[in-house]
């Protein structure tokens, strides 16, 4: 388990900060992540690579000449926000272009995406390259819904490597996709990993027993069998990765003549000694098979904490790849070939300072409801710190169980920014906005993403002008509600927090039409929205990490549905303070 922490919502900072201190000839600080401690060359493009925390050396680790050129840090197991991920982009931009990767996960996807098109409309070309290695979480006609675990390494060295030879951002582009369309990878494990002020891991596994086809985010494997020996762990990684060879213009069959990158990567407790072992036997089977192993790497490379568990990466090379694959690196947890003498650090850019806020004018009426919304943040604050350990043991049944930190994350950054806003006299919108800003940079990943959304178009319809009325607040979680659909792309019946979120702004709608006040329009939505929650257990998620862990889930309500239910509960009795 992770014992060294001080509190659990800080580890992901102040690792971080550790981290930084301690590699300061590789990477410096910037907001929202890391970069090369000198500046991107001009004319290179810059490869930004980033997820949560808790896989070091991924990704913060991968940062180097040779390597990326920087990475956005998310908090434990959940992705970057878009802000951090723009941040890092903007610092690591050497004039032409960015190259995003990252792997398969919905709160990457979405965060990286939203950055891009910022970046896009700012002028600097970007593009997306998403890792989907992991053949056990997908079938190979749905490839491109698989998740990135150690195959990342292939396809960021690759991308990085054509990078540092001056190739233009369409090359990176190309030959960053054909790696991830030639990398294949596949993982057990023993025991499943505790996050930092956990009491428990996110999922056991049965004494004597070991998951096959697990994710690098605690989810739980996807069948068990009988522990085996290093022999036979080794024998059932190459054949299960033998079955599914990559595509080749020969219309091979066999994996004899082909030249393969390997990675054989502990996951956080099983160490070196015990992964050499295995190797030995991975190297003798992919022999037989007629698989040249070029330049393996045997080592922790894409972690879980404490995870007792190994995966076999295996990348396919071709005449192209194969010199990327192998190219010079130098990075705080990776080093192969020699490059030559590091720049003068001294000729690194400032860091950037935080810009200062500004709130536009607003009247008594909004500034007065400004006071109620924090007086609301604040009540979300303590329902979430409340119910946090809740939250993250109901998330861990399929999913990664981080829910409660995130939210916690989120909750605390929007209480904070509202604060500041309402000091510098913002009005009920303009707060409300700010917050959602902060929760989505804060808390990253998906729910923070959408929270954000919740937050800004509530605000936006209240605005700064007029004392929000009770029609304005149902117009606001009516867009919330639509935004967070279009944005997540998920609908009622997924098991998502949108079946919470629908039901709770169409309760509200209909009090208000009948004409009841605020206070008793929102009893009525958190009453639906409690009904809402806990008719999410006898749903099967559809979506997110869970969906490969279904039937794990059925009998749990969904972690997502259960805080937006509680956090509307905690509003009303806000609301019916202030009616009384």
């Amino acid at each position: 388990m992770t014992r060294l922490f001080n509190t659990p919502a800080a580890f992901a900072d102040e690792a971080l900060e550790g981290f930084v201190a301690a590699h300061r000839r590789w990477v410096r600080r910037v907001p929202g992540g890391v970069v090369r401690a000198t500046p991107t060359a001009p004319g290179q493009v810059a490869v930004v690579i980033g997820g949560g925390s808790g896989h070091y050396p991924a990704f913060s680790g991968l940062v180097g000449r040779g390597l990326a050129h920087g990475a956005a840090v998310g908090n434990v197991f959940a992705s970057p926000s878009a802000q951090q991920v723009h941040q890092v982009a903007k610092a690591a931009h050497g004039g032409a272009g960015v190259l995003l990767t990252f792997g398969n996960y919905a709160g990457d996807v979405l965060h990286f995406g939203q950055a891009e098109e910022r970046l896009n409309a700012e002028g600097i070309d970007c593009r997306t390259v998403v890792v989907t290695d992991d053949i056990s979480s997908a079938p190979a006609e749905e490839s491109a819904k698989r998740r990135g675990v150690a195959g990342d390494l292939a396809v960021f060295k690759t991308a990085a490597a054509a990078a540092e030879a001056g190739l233009p951002l369409d090359e990176v582009v190309r030959l960053a996709r054909l790696a991830n369309a030639r990398t294949r990878s596949f993982g057990i494990a023993f025991s499943g990993c505790t996050l930092p002020g956990a009491d428990a891991p996110l999922f056991t596994v049965p004494e004597g027993r070991m998951a096959v086809g697990l994710g690098i985010h605690g989810e739980p494997g996807l069948s068990e069998a009988a522990v085996p020996t290093a022999d036979e762990a080794a024998e059932l990684l190459v054949s299960t990765l033998l079955a599914e060879l990559p595509e080749s213009p020969e219309g091979m069959d066999t994996p004899r003549g082909l030249r393969a990158g390997v990675i054989l990567n502990g996951l956080g407790a099983v160490k070196y000694e015990e992964l050499f072992v295995v190797y030995r036997r991975v190297a003798r089977l992919l022999d037989e098979a007629g698989v040249v192993a070029v330049d393996p790497e045997v080592g922790e490379l894409v972690t879980s904490f404490d995870m007792a568990g190994v995966s076999l990466t295996l990348f396919w090379l071709t005449e192209e790849l194969e010199p990327l694959w192998t190219a010079p690196a130098d990075a705080p947890a990776y080093r192969k070939g020699a490059l030559g003498p590091t720049a003068d650090i001294s000729s690194e850019r400032p860091e950037e300072q935080p810009e200062q806020i500004t709130v536009p004018a607003a009247s008594e009426e909004s500034r007065a409801a400004a006071r109620t919304a924090l007086d609301a943040l604040a009540a979300v604050v303590r329902t979430v710190a409340e119910h946090a350990d809740e939250l993250g043991r109901i998330d861990a049944v399929a999913g990664d169980g981080d829910h409660g930190i995130g939210m916690r994350r989120g909750a605390e950054a929007a209480y904070e920014a509202g604060r500041r806003a309402l000091g510098l006299g913002a009005g009920a919108g303009t707060l409300l906005c700010h917050a959602a800003d902060a929760w989505a940079d804060r808390a990253g990943g998906t729910s923070g993403a959408l929270w954000g959304v919740i937050l800004r178009q509530v605000g936006t319809a209240l605005g700064d002008a007029d004392r929000p009325d009770a029609a304005a607040v149902a117009t606001g979680v009516a867009a919330a509600a639509d935004g967070v659909m279009r944005l997540g792309k998920a609908e009622v019946g997924d098991k998502t927090m949108v079946d919470v979120l629908v039901p709770l702004a169409g309760a509200l709608g209909e009090a208000v039409a009948e004409g009841q006040p605020l206070a008793a329009a929102w009893d009525a939505a958190a009453t639906a929205a409690e009904a809402a929650a806990k008719a999410t257990a006898e749903l099967l998620p559809r979506l997110g990490r869970a969906r490969p862990h279904a039937e794990k889930s059925l009998g749990t309500p969904d972690a997502g549905a259960v805080s937006l239910a509680l956090i509307a509960r905690a509003v009303h009795g806000v609301l019916a303070a202030k009616n009384d």
